[in-house]
């Protein structure tokens, strides 16, 4: 009964994207009618330049908001983690904020600061990429800051001790101990801050101006007018770029 329950289970999460990556193959340019199998869907992927060019932002956005989110981040998780000082829990609390928030409200919030600070300051000129990394990276900065957290609640601080206890000045003992220590952290955090802003839609919609959508936010332009098989296949060269990270993950965590 439990090998039944577990393989309803599976068809009900991968059969969706089975199905999927199955029409992305798909001769006819009708989504749920079979016209054979062709490729041709790929080739007109890659000569589809409002794809491309939404995909190169969104791989930008996300790699900026992700570095940023986690030098921030990490800062914050240290500061939570280690530091008693006045206004802490506020600060805990405005951290982790994004976390519980709405995304509809974060977005209309950042919307209502740039609107502002553009008309008081000059800054910024527009909405565009930047106004996204700043977005994507509020949220990110809240995910790796939860995770480097947790990192150093159990983090075996003798080994710190020790090397200030042989003179070691604290910036020198962070920078060669607790940093390395905790790498994997960062590593997660930066992981899960790329891929946020990677699939975001939301904070892109109220964050985003002329010239500067971002992948999701084409797709689900594209989509509203009906699924194209060039989304298809677009979709399906993603699942195998995640699926390929994934499986190297797992290769190298196996030989560790």
């Amino acid at each position: 009964m439990s090998r039944v329950l577990l393989g309803i289970g599976y068809v009900f999460l991968y059969a969706p994207i089975a199905l999927l990556v199955l029409y992305s193959f798909n001769a006819s340019r009708l989504v749920a009618v079979w016209g054979g199998f062709s490729t041709k869907w790929y080739g007109e992927l890659l000569r589809n330049e409002a794809i491309l060019g939404a995909t190169l932002v969104s791989l930008e956005v996300a790699a900026l908001a992700a570095t940023i989110a986690a030098v921030l981040g990490t800062l914050a998780g240290t500061a939570l983690a280690r530091w008693r000082f006045p206004g802490r829990t506020v600060f805990s609390v405005m951290a982790t904020a994004p976390l519980v928030l709405p995304e509809v409200i974060t977005g209309l919030s950042l919307l209502l600061l740039f609107v502002s600070t553009e008309q008081w300051l000059g800054w910024p000129q527009g909405r565009g990429v930047l106004t996204i990394t700043i977005a994507h990276a509020t949220l990110g900065l809240a995910f790796v800051a939860v995770v480097v957290q947790a990192r150093l609640a159990a983090f075996d601080r003798s080994l710190e001790e020790a090397a200030l206890d042989l003179g070691a000045p604290p910036w020198k003992v962070y920078a060669t101990i607790t940093l390395p220590l905790i790498a994997p952290g960062i590593a997660t955090g930066w992981l899960l801050a790329f891929t946020l802003s990677l699939d975001d839609l939301v904070l892109a919609s109220f964050t985003s101006g002329p010239g500067s959508s971002t992948l999701p936010m084409v797709i689900f332009s594209a989509v509203r007018l009906g699924v194209s098989p060039q989304i298809n296949a677009l979709a399906t060269i993603l699942i195998g770029l995640v699926a390929l990270v994934v499986g190297l993950a797992f290769w190298l965590g196996r030989r560790r």
